[in-house]
């Protein structure tokens, strides 16, 4: 793609610029980026670097260093006899007034008895100024969800900034070269888990990362980092409480909802006692608890008023049955006479007889069954089959009583068809 304005003229311009990557930046990268197998066979183990065979005498070891290159090994003893891999490599230096960030793709194809075979090229360049205006250089990449594919016979030219090129490389090359804007911000070295290109941007952007990342708030900053810092803003003065009381958050994620709680409950937020916990899992997870009891304080309340709006149209379809009830001397049935009854039945017996307004169904009529008092099943009886429907237990379970249950309801029958007889 051709540069599209004066910006990118300029950063493309200055791309030509760039020396080649050195021999030695070529070889730490394969040093410290790739993995160096040793393959573990009956007649020993193989260098797969050198391709040298020699003896091993500890065949408990994970590790060894090859005798003849010296590599440190990773002893491999599966079937595997190919090994591929591909990592990212990135150096971070300086062009024309430009932060530059290059990556190079690294390849690897090691097989036992031969030499390793290494492949590079440069992939990427993420370019900023130090107002953070960026652009980037990049070959063709077709990411699909079976393979990373780069296609090595096109040219490093404008791309678009989509996150496609947005690399995390294995490792970046110790010796860097800042814009003053940088050194001034306390960068140092990479951060895990945050790409180059995000930390650069943050701090030439946003003086909350510089001022995050000079207090050694690490984790702050790698998640403000990876979730953008337009929300840093809600939490900026809990924050700020936080460096003043030497407090290090250890887990920014759980800190977060920590104090989106701790909002939620109108604590103070200027207070070191709620803003920096000494055990702030415990403190998180004691708040969490705490909103799952005054949301369900707000269901059940919803529910009531629900309750007394369905109660007079419940009034007007069942009762009719109201008051009726039997026994054989153990069991009790009766039915439930209001919708305020049937709320509690489906709370003491975890089943949805309320929820899903049961009560509300014309050709449902609600009984609860109890021995001395105690609930043990809920009855739905069937007004056009006259004969139970179902009988549920706790949590929808049935109960040693349950053919007991039903069939001293569908013995009783007559005298529930005598009371739809009368209202009719």
């Amino acid at each position: 793609m051709k540069p599209k304005n004066k910006f990118q003229q300029q950063v493309f311009e200055w791309s030509k610029k760039l020396p080649a990557i050195s021999e030695t930046q070529v070889k730490w990268a394969y040093q410290n980026c790739m993995l160096h197998i040793a393959k573990k066979t009956k007649k020993g183990l193989t260098c797969l670097e050198c391709g040298h065979l020699w003896q091993d005498k500890n065949s408990d070891e994970k590790e060894c260093v090859c005798p003849h290159c010296h590599t440190k090994l990773q002893i491999d003893g599966t079937r595997r006899r190919v090994f591929r891999d591909y990592e990212y490599f990135c150096t971070v230096t300086v062009c024309g007034g430009f932060q530059v960030l290059r990556f190079f793709y690294l390849t690897i194809y090691a097989k036992a008895g031969k030499k390793a075979r290494y492949f590079h090229s440069e992939v990427i360049q993420r370019w900023i100024a130090p107002n953070g205006k960026s652009a980037t250089i990049a070959r063709l990449r077709a990411l699909t969800c079976f393979a990373d594919t780069w296609r090595f016979e096109t040219a490093l030219e404008i791309r678009p900034e989509k996150p496609l090129y947005n690399a995390i490389p294995t490792a970046v090359y110790p010796r860097q070269k800042l814009i003053p804007e940088l050194k001034r911000s306390g960068y140092k070295k990479p951060i895990d888990k945050v790409t180059p290109f995000d930390l650069f941007h943050a701090l030439l952007t946003d003086n909350h990362a510089e001022t995050l990342l000079k207090a050694g708030q690490i984790n702050l900053l790698n998640f403000f980092v990876n979730n953008g810092f337009k929300h840093i803003t809600n939490y900026w003065t809990s924050i700020k409480i936080c460096l003043r009381n030497g407090y290090t958050v250890e887990d920014a994620s759980i800190w977060r909802d920590y104090i989106g709680l701790l909002r939620f409950f109108g604590k103070d937020l200027h207070n070191a006692k709620y803003v920096c916990p000494t055990d702030l899992k415990a403190e998180h997870d004691r708040y969490v608890k705490k909103k799952r009891e005054w949301q369900e304080r707000e269901r059940r309340e919803k529910a009531r008023e629900k309750a007394l709006e369905d109660e007079i149209r419940f009034r007007e379809m069942k009762s009719k049955f109201f008051g009726i009830g039997f026994t054989d001397g153990v069991i009790e049935v009766r039915t439930l006479d209001s919708v305020e009854d049937i709320m509690t039945e489906g709370d003491v017996m975890h089943h949805c007889v309320f929820a899903s307004e049961y009560h509300l169904k014309p050709d449902s009529l609600i009984l609860s069954a109890c021995i001395n008092g105690q609930k043990i099943e809920t009855v739905e009886f069937s007004l056009s089959q006259m004969r139970v429907v179902q009988s549920r237990g706790v949590c929808n379970k049935n109960t040693e009583y349950h053919d007991r249950i039903i069939a001293l309801v569908n013995k009783k029958m007559p005298k529930i068809k005598r009371k739809l007889a009368m209202a009719a």
